[in-house]
């Protein structure tokens, strides 16, 4: 499924929630539902600067050369944020990420329902994304 594809599908997914209360509900569900980094990755070259929450992210290669993103937060919303973007861009190849921004925000309306530093932690992990999809051309 193309990044297109995945950010159409949570727009659907978050259509049906009709107030932010249930989805920010649901962005904690899935943050609940990520699986926990190795303990190697908890490391401060793997926090996301920017953030005001604890964020690591990791990104890898699978053997088809696709991006293989793998993330964690101490904070339960940012964990959920950080979930949608695993959603949408690991296992894609680091060409279709670089062409592709996280549109589905702007369509769910989350970009003006979160508080201003909450705004800048998500850029700033989209802008972690792009730079090891940027890394990991170079090397696929």
């Amino acid at each position: 499924m193309s990044i297109q594809e995945k950010q159409s599908q949570l727009v659907e997914e978050f259509s049906h929630l009709k107030t932010w209360e249930d989805r920010y509900k649901r962005i904690i569900e899935m943050g609940k539902d990520l699986e926990k980094l190795p303990e190697e990755f908890y490391d401060e070259k793997l926090k996301v600067k920017g953030c005001t929450s604890q964020v690591w992210l990791h990104a890898s290669l699978d053997d088809n050369k696709n991006v293989v993103l793998q993330a964690d937060s101490d904070a339960m919303i940012v964990k959920g944020l950080v979930s949608l973007l695993l959603k949408v861009y690991s296992g894609a190849k680091p060409d279709e990420i670089l062409a592709s921004p996280p549109h589905f925000m702007k369509e769910l309306g989350l970009d003006s329902h979160l508080s201003p530093s909450r705004a800048n932690g998500f850029a700033s992990m989209v802008k972690q994304i792009m730079m090891y999809a940027l890394a990991l051309k170079q090397i696929s």
